[in-house]
């Protein structure tokens, strides 16, 4: 039997507790210590889980891996405290509060052939998986993540919401787009002045695919949707009930004892696998790269491609 990897993990908050729990449950890894500087709530999630609380990183030589699961604006020096000490890292997005700082993170993990992972959840979302699989040439991406407003969140959908998709879009389609294009809106009163609450992004991709994704919390309810338009097929995906149908029209005659028509539409509902949650299956990749089971080089070239695009974007808000 494989002795368990000693996991250290940044973070007792709501995302914190979660990886906390999936680690826990892990077959491979231990959570060891779980690093909290308010000491109420970090001792408390180490308590549920059998870890041991620190109040800030401790030395990392006795332990395998770390996940970071702290505020954003903490992430830049913990990522480059853990990477300085060769150490795997999973990093909740944005992997840095500027691209300036993900590209110095990036840097160093690649510099020293390190694995590193950033918390891009829909990637291991079922559907999504199933989706991959059963999609020929996709030229036309659209997607929707609109929620009701969620005063915690304090900066704007572009890093909550935007960034979800738009690696996703990056990632079906194959290749890094070549022009971004976005309009943002700024609404509800008790937003940042910086922080808008409604994004709608175009993508452009060499060969001519396009993506179009829409980003919003001033929703009344929570929507997550996909469309991968083929030629000659359309794959929808609800990303909340994690299923999906493929539509594959096939022909269009006029009746002649009146005005309307007749259309024909091949329906299929493909099977979605059992599955594990898409936090449980991202650790467990973050295992299998540690342990030489996928390309840790090829794994990290997954990362900025998005981060470049809400960079594109955050610019765009600093102009409006």
């Amino acid at each position: 039997m494989s002795v368990k990897k000693q996991v250290v993990l940044v973070g007792a908050g709501n995302m914190g507790s979660h990886h906390a729990r999936v680690i826990s449950q892990s077959d491979s890894a231990e959570l060891a210590v779980l690093v909290d500087p308010r000491e109420d709530v970090g001792s408390a999630v180490a308590a549920r889980f059998g870890a041991t609380w620190h109040p800030e990183l401790p030395d990392l030589e006795p332990y395998d891996a770390v996940v970071v699961a702290a505020a954003t604006e903490a992430h830049h020096e913990l990522a480059m405290q853990v990477l300085g000490s060769d150490r795997p890292l999973l990093i909740e997005k944005p992997v840095a509060d500027s691209l300036l700082r993900t590209e110095e993170i990036l840097a160093l993990a690649e510099s020293r052939d390190l694995p590193m992972m950033c918390g891009l959840l829909e990637r291991y979302n079922p559907a999504v998986i199933t989706a991959r699989a059963a999609m020929h040439a996709p030229l036309h991406i659209t997607a929707t993540r609109h929620s009701p407003y969620a005063p915690r969140i304090r900066t704007g959908v572009a890093w909550d919401l935007l960034v979800h998709d738009v690696d996703l879009a990056i990632n079906l389609i194959g290749t890094q787009p070549t022009t971004v294009s976005s309009k943002l809106g700024f609404f509800h009163p008790e937003s940042a002045a910086d922080a808008e609450d409604v994004a709608s992004t175009i993508l452009g991709f060499e060969g001519g695919a396009v993506a179009q994704i829409s980003a919003s919390r001033v929703g009344q309810h929570k929507v997550r949707t996909l469309a991968i338009h083929e030629l000659d097929r359309l794959i929808e995906v609800d990303l909340l009930r994690r299923n999906l149908t493929i539509y594959h029209h096939v022909s269009e005659d006029s009746v002649d004892d009146g005005p309307s028509y007749r259309q024909q539409t091949i329906i299929e509902i493909p099977e979605i696998p059992p599955s594990p949650e898409p936090l449980t299956a991202q650790f467990a990749r973050f295992m299998e790269v540690i342990d030489g089971g996928a390309d840790a080089a090829a794994e990290r070239a997954t990362i900025l491609p998005s981060h470049q695009v809400i960079d594109h974007v955050i610019q765009e808000r600093k102009q409006t």
